[in-house]
């Protein structure tokens, strides 16, 4: 079946993202993200490069020099694509990511149900183009928030393209909840997220397992609320829970070991 939702999603973001590069100064580009070592125009040479190999073109024969932001070796070939791009003025990696993007839509809009069965290796295990492409909207979408959040430009907070992201990242909830936070058996935390996507979660532990529920049984022990750009960067590893504005109630101290705790990137 050809993921129709997802491109569309996809598209959505796109040109989103196209809408905040189209007047950044080159001071903009340059500015510092969230992300360590990453400027505003690194995290788009990131969407750059990625998209790349997507779309079966030669990746650069450029090296990076070792840097301490990279850990393995997904980082290491990210980095090489980035850092070719960083002597390269704003701009200019803005007018290839475009082009680029206009012939991945093509691609994707004119691809077959064969073409997304495909086998891939995703983030997240093996599956298949359309499994990859599923992730590429979260991936796109919060470097898309990186980059608004360093040039001081919120938007696309709500959408396709968001709600596919927290929608991804709701679904760790339980391993927080549970097996990091350590709520105790029977008991449950409920959390809000509102201004852009909304959600009313609540998490319970019953049988020494953490899911999500549509009712706890008893009361929840804890209360959060988060709004939409709070609650990425804690799901996304962009912030920790001290930089962001949570209102608590109930158990504060499972509702802190929650939140100090609600990294939920891969």
């Amino acid at each position: 079946m050809i993921p129709t939702a997802t491109i569309d999603a996809l598209e959505q973001c796109w040109q989103s993202l196209a809408s905040v590069i189209g007047s950044l100064s080159e001071a903009q580009w340059k500015a510092p993200t969230d992300l360590p070592g990453w400027s505003v125009q690194d995290n788009l040479a990131h969407l750059v490069g990625t998209e790349r190999m997507l779309q079966g073109l030669p990746g650069t024969a450029h090296r990076a020099s070792p840097h301490e932001h990279v850990c393995n070796p997904i980082g290491e070939m990210n980095e090489h694509e980035i850092d070719a791009r960083r002597p390269m003025p704003g701009s200019e990696v803005a007018d290839e990511w475009l082009q680029l993007a206009a012939l991945r839509l093509h691609t994707l809009r004119t691809a077959d149900d064969a073409y997304f069965q495909q086998p891939a290796a995703t983030p997240t295990g093996p599956g298949t183009i359309a499994d990859f492409l599923h992730i590429r909207v979260l991936d796109c979408w919060l470097h898309e928030q990186d980059m608004r959040r360093a040039v001081h430009s919120p938007g696309n907070l709500s959408g396709p393209a968001a709600e596919l992201t927290i929608d991804r990242l709701v679904r760790t909830i339980p391993i927080v909840v549970g097996k990091r936070a350590a709520t105790p058996e029977g008991g449950a935390v409920a959390i809000t997220v509102y201004g852009g996507v909304d959600r009313s979660l609540v998490c319970e532990v019953q049988g020494g397992r953490a899911a999500l529920i549509s009712r706890p049984s008893r009361p929840p022990l804890a209360t959060i609320g988060l709004d939409t750009e709070s609650f990425v960067v804690l799901a996304a590893g962009r912030r920790g829970s001290d930089e962001v504005a949570a209102h608590v109630s109930g158990d504060r101290a499972l509702a802190q070991r929650v939140l100090s705790q609600f990294n939920m990137m891969i």
